[in-house]
């Protein structure tokens, strides 16, 4: 190694330019300089930090050639190692996708098993959706129009009553007392009048013979009309004493079920009573309100217009059991412009008392039915870049996409106005992977018969299928 060819740096990292300073001035500096410096710290030096002198012979370098490159390029090499290492980095994050061979996983293996089932014909209904309430016609809450105590309750919670039915008797004795004050001053001033009216005539014939004045006939006659209006007065007092006596026996102002008692016997109730003094509630027939998108009201309205009586069905809150069956009787004068819906009012008979006040229900609102259309599961029904089409299934055991118009729909199947016939296959199951062309593996299973539907009567379950839309024949979005 030359004498001048180490770095300015030592192997461990300290500087040994200023022994390069000392050594590159003259030799005798060098020698009075090197006697001066301890031995102690000259011994302290260790070989790999002392720099050679440059007087003494140069040594040759007996390293081998990749580590002297190494050494002489040793910046150029580090960063090329971190660019490699990106690369490698950005190799190993981008996602490789496979191709897969045509026609699918089965294609190296035969033709791909699917499921079919033949377009059928059969009546499609059209449905409308909503939510309602179970509002009953008629509710009373019951009130005293006088004031007493209660002496006896004619009806237990819960009951059943009809119009007329006593429910509550209030103590009638201080009314009946009245009356019979009101009775005795009528027969007095019944008969005051009756006195008043002889000495009428006899002072109209006093009069006639000139015996008396006429200011004393026109007296009596005042009187005589006076003791009249007290008449009077003493038959309205019976009147009104009278009726207080019927009010005293509470009774059902309508048919229906009665609920919880709010009063005892012995409490003293009064007209004004807060939660008056019982509640009747009307049950047979009883109402539904519910809403639907202001969309269906044009449809709906031709319909009314048409003079048709659509059925109304009730279900239950989890859309699984038919509670009662009626008819639509009123849609509302206004559309809510805060939900955009409109109210309509349907009418059950509601004999069984399936139907509770305030209860909460699913509304099917049948607005029309398709005869004769063609039926096929929903399953076979596909969307993407054709539009909506199924898979047709060929003599051959090759399918081939057919565009088709999709109609109204329910849960299990969903009406084809264009596109196909009835009796030709189309695959049910299995079509995920298929393409125009492929060949098929026909599976004989439970979803490949024709006839292969849900039971009867969920056809127009709601909830499903549509999910409360209206199915039109010309929507081709789907069912």
């Amino acid at each position: 190694m030359r004498p001048f060819d180490s770095p300015p740096w030592g192997a461990v990292g300290r500087s040994v330019l200023p022994h390069f300073f000392v050594y590159a001035t003259a030799a005798p500096l060098a020698a009075r300089v090197s006697s001066e410096v301890p031995k102690a710290s000259a011994a302290r030096m260790n070989d790999e930090n002392r720099l050679s002198s440059p007087f003494r012979a140069a040594e040759p370098d007996t390293r081998p050639a990749w580590r002297r490159f190494v050494s002489s390029h040793r910046r150029p090499l580090v960063v090329a190692a971190i660019l490699l290492a990106f690369v490698l980095l950005a190799w190993l994050l981008t996602p490789h996708g496979t191709q897969s061979a045509p026609g699918g996983r089965f294609a190296g293996g035969g033709p791909m098993p699917v499921v079919t089932a033949s377009a059928r014909t059969g009546d499609m209904p059209i449905t409308l959706m909503g939510l309602g309430t179970v509002t009953p016609l008629a509710t009373v809450t019951v009130q005293s129009q006088i004031s007493g105590q209660i002496v006896h309750i004619g009806f237990k919670e819960g009951q059943t009553v009809k119009a007329g039915d006593p429910l509550i008797q209030i103590d009638p004795r201080p009314y009946q007392v009245a009356l019979e004050q009101a009775q005795g001053a009528l027969a007095r001033d019944k008969a005051l009048l009756a006195n008043a009216r002889v000495d009428l005539e006899r002072y109209q014939t006093l009069f006639a013979q000139d015996s008396i004045a006429e200011q004393q006939l026109a007296t009596q006659k005042s009187l005589v009309a006076q003791y009249a209006g007290a008449v009077t007065t003493d038959q309205g007092q019976i009147d009104a004493a009278k009726l207080n006596l019927t009010y005293c026996h509470i009774v059902s102002p309508i048919a229906g079920r009665v609920g919880l008692q709010q009063i005892n016997v012995g409490n003293y109730v009064t007209p004004a009573e807060p939660n008056g003094l019982v509640v009747v509630t009307q049950l047979k027939p009883i109402t539904v309100v519910f809403t639907l998108p202001e969309d269906d009201i044009p449809p709906l309205l031709q319909r009314l217009h048409a003079g048709a009586s659509l059925p109304v069905t009730a279900w239950d809150r989890s859309n699984t059991h038919q509670i009662a069956s009626g008819t639509l009787q009123s849609i509302d004068s206004q559309i809510d412009t805060s939900t955009g819906t409109i109210r309509l009012k349907a009418v059950f008979t509601n004999e069984d008392e399936s139907l509770f006040p305030q209860q909460f229900v699913n509304v099917v609102l049948l607005l029309d039915t398709l005869h004769g259309t063609t039926l096929v599961p929903q399953a076979a029904v596909q969307r993407g870049a054709p539009g909506t089409y199924v898979y047709l299934v060929s003599s051959d055991e090759t399918v081939s996409v057919r565009q088709v118009t999709v109609g109204p729909g329910d849960a299990t199947n969903v009406a084809i106005t264009a596109g196909l016939k009835p009796g030709e296959s189309v695959v049910v199951d299995g079509a995920d992977r298929l393409k125009d062309g492929a060949k098929v593996l026909l599976h004989q299973g439970s979803g490949s018969r024709p006839g292969a539907a849900a039971p009867r009567g969920d056809a127009h379950r709601p909830g499903e299928g549509q999910g409360g839309r209206r199915r039109s024949p010309g929507n081709t979005g789907g069912s």
